[in-house]
């Protein structure tokens, strides 16, 4: 058992020092590769890198500055790759393609670079060199230089702090070059928290391009973002470039927003007028009607057709004109004369008129301005209303008629104590037409008036509280001498609404004392 024990020991012993030895030479021969570059003097003026996965592991001092100038963030090789991308076709490829098929030499696109891409150790080595003859052998003016890096710097400033998404695309349609804004918004939509890749991954659908004037006609399109579950909404422009296309989306969700406010609004607006028996016409500020509610068809007898296709503010009082919708006009340079004022009018917000048009309707027409130069035109048909109004009004005229025939004087005044209506004979009573002036004439002004061609009596002060109490009244009546001698019979009668007529009438014989005279007990409250 003990021997058993101590082998199993030796063994176990023996493959934890053999594990240790490969470990050890692992690290090593991985050490002495790391430092491949640095020990090899040949490269060591040159461009290499050296890479294992996205990592970099070494590189040369001009590697090192080169990569320096590429944007910060992301991990080494995405930077490496937004810097050489734009420069080397499918260069994002070439490690896999270097695995597969062994070193790769690529030129660049303006043929003055060479890029080597193979496989060392497991590691991918690039190294960056002139083409031979090229015009990088030239010798170049440092200022020239140092001019055109700090050109770079302040055009690489603009593009990182710009507000608006920017990135282009190669001819095949790859994406060569991002700004800060189109990195961070792919990390948000596919980064999920890792390191940013290169090239980044394509946010949008592009449209197809326009026909005519691509490059000034924007195309929306919309983002959706699944963390905050909404959408944003961009307006592109492309502009086509030597050797690819430029893309800019610009941020327009506020515009959008607001868009469908509007279009809530005027769809709420719409379905309120549809209701409004008051036809509507609304005129943009170039003068095309814009809006309009059902009523106006019926007011107007026009074509839904007609009015869909938007016709301007001349065109549609030239139909009205011939479709006898509108007063007819003397002559036709009087009317367009008349109907620029209206505009005018209606702009100030001061028209109103009432049409009486030749089929026997009247149309109250009316002009507001609107908001942005806009202008609202609105056509109410009042014929009933007029109807009504000149029926009324025959009936005041037969009314105030018949009241002139009556031998007795007669006075009504209302609930509030003004006088509403008298007739001749009143008049000639009393010597005023109320008729004649145009203040309200009260029942205290009236009884002085009254008390001054009358001996001294309490009627008048009792007209007026009966005039004035409320409650069930009843009818009574009182004589009263005037200072020529006649003595007049004044009878009070209550009438709806709390209004009360008063009649004058000779008496036929005169009381024995006319400053006892009876006072009524619903008039002594």
């Amino acid at each position: 058992m003990t021997d058993t024990i101590l082998a199993i020991a030796l063994v176990l012993a023996a493959f934890l020092i053999a594990f240790a030895a490969l470990i050890a030479f692992a690290l090593f021969w991985r050490g002495r590769d790391r430092r491949l570059l640095k020990r090899d003097p040949a490269v060591r003026d040159g461009v290499v890198f050296l890479f294992e996965d996205e990592k970099l592991v070494d590189c040369t001092e001009a590697a090192s500055r080169i990569l320096a100038s590429a944007r910060p963030g992301g991990n080494d090789w995405g930077r490496l790759a937004s810097v050489l991308g734009p420069r080397f076709e499918d260069f994002a490829t070439l490690p896999r393609q270097a695995l597969e098929e062994g070193p790769v030499r690529v030129r660049s696109f303006d043929e003055t670079s060479l890029l080597q891409v193979e496989m060392v150790n497991g590691m991918v080595r690039i190294e960056l060199s002139d083409v031979q003859g090229g015009a990088q052998g030239d010798s170049v003016d440092r200022h020239a230089v140092a001019a055109m890096r700090e050109e770079l710097t302040i055009h690489r400033d603009i593009a990182e702090h710009a507000p608006f998404v920017s990135w282009r695309e190669n001819r095949r349609g790859e994406i060569i070059w991002a700004n800060r804004a189109y990195l961070d918004l792919a990390e948000i939509l596919y980064g999920g928290g890792a390191p940013a890749s290169w090239p980044p991954a394509r946010l949008f659908e592009l449209p197809q391009e326009p026909t005519a004037e691509p490059a000034a006609r924007g195309q929306r399109v919309r983002l959706r973002l699944p963390e905050e579950d909404v959408e944003k909404w961009f307006e592109l422009y492309r502009a086509e470039l030597e050797g690819g296309t430029l893309f800019t989306a610009v941020p327009i969700d506020d515009l959008v927003r607001a868009e469908a406010s509007l279009s809530e609004f005027v769809t709420t607006l719409t379905g309120t007028f549809a209701h409004l028996p008051i036809g509507l016409a609304i005129f943009d500020k170039e003068r095309k009607l814009s809006l309009f509610n059902p009523a106006l068809t019926d007011l107007t007898m026009f074509p839904a057709e007609f009015l869909c296709a938007q016709p301007t503010l001349f065109a549609f009082l030239d139909r009205l004109r011939d479709k006898r919708m509108m007063p007819e006009p003397k002559d036709y340079k009087s009317w367009r004369r008349a109907m620029s004022e209206l505009e005018e009018k209606a702009v100030n917000g001061t028209y109103m008129e009432t049409w009486f048009l030749p089929t026997g309707q009247t149309y109250r027409v009316t002009g507001q301005p609107h908001p942005g130069g806009a202008l609202a035109l609105l056509f109410e048909d009042i014929s009933s209303e007029m109807s009504l109004s000149h029926r009324f009004r025959a009936e005041l005229e037969m009314s105030q008629a018949v009241l002139d025939g009556l031998e007795e004087a007669v006075a009504v005044f209302t609930a509030g104590g003004i006088l509403s209506m008298s007739n001749r004979a009143f008049s000639e009573l009393w010597g005023s037409d109320p008729s004649s002036t145009m203040s309200e004439i009260t029942v205290s002004e009236a009884t002085f008036a009254w008390g001054r061609k009358c001996n001294p009596t309490p009627v008048w002060r009792q007209l007026r509280t009966f005039i004035s109490e409320g409650g069930e009244r009843k009818k009574w009546s009182a004589p009263v001498t005037m200072r020529d001698g006649r003595v007049i019979d004044c009878t009070f009668t209550p009438m709806v609404q709390g209004a009360t007529m008063v009649t004058f009438s000779p008496a036929i014989t005169a009381p024995a004392r006319t400053d006892l005279e009876p006072v009524p007990a619903q008039a002594m409250t």
